[in-house]
């Protein structure tokens, strides 16, 4: 994976079907928790290459979900009450889910730094959601691969696997 970026950019648009028939196999898996493992440790390998901070696709793409929590705490930690957050940073999408209202995220910094990294959302810190019960995640993993580098990775590694 020595230029993981640049070989996801070329690759990945034309991987989604692929990557379906990947998913397909793996939900048919019998043991979830073998999958599971799989994947946990794919992740660390492709982790240990690739590096956030030269992408940020993930916060320049996808407004994130929000919480009632995510919007209280960091509500409180910019010093405005939740309603204020609200109006300034949150819309409803078409799901009827509380997002961040633009993107890029307005909170994403110079050289893709969170400015809110200690107290981001929830769904930022669990993106791509591929460390943790990877199984009960496949429609996020088959989106998240256009979006992620490291999910496309995951997903190729996993269908050497198979």
């Amino acid at each position: 994976m020595h230029d993981w970026k640049e070989d996801w950019i070329n690759r990945a648009p034309h991987s989604k079907e692929r990557h379906k028939k990947v998913i397909k196999r793996l939900s048919k898996h019998k043991s979830k928790k073998k999958v599971d493992s799989a994947a946990g440790h794919i992740h660390h390998q492709v982790f240990s290459k690739v590096d956030c901070l030269e992408c940020a696709n993930c916060c320049t793409s996808i407004p994130p979900l929000l919480t009632e929590t995510d919007i209280k705490r960091i509500a409180k930690s910019l010093g405005m009450n939740a309603g204020e957050f609200k109006t300034q940073y949150v819309i409803f999408d078409d799901d009827d889910d509380m997002v961040m209202n633009e993107t890029p995220c307005p909170f994403l910094g110079e050289g893709n730094k969170c400015s809110i990294y200690e107290i981001r959302p929830k769904a930022c810190r669990q993106y791509p959601h591929t460390n943790h019960e990877f199984s009960k995640h496949y429609d996020l993993h088959l989106a998240n691969a256009q979006y992620c580098p490291a999910v496309f990775h995951i997903l190729e590694r996993l269908e050497k696997l198979l």
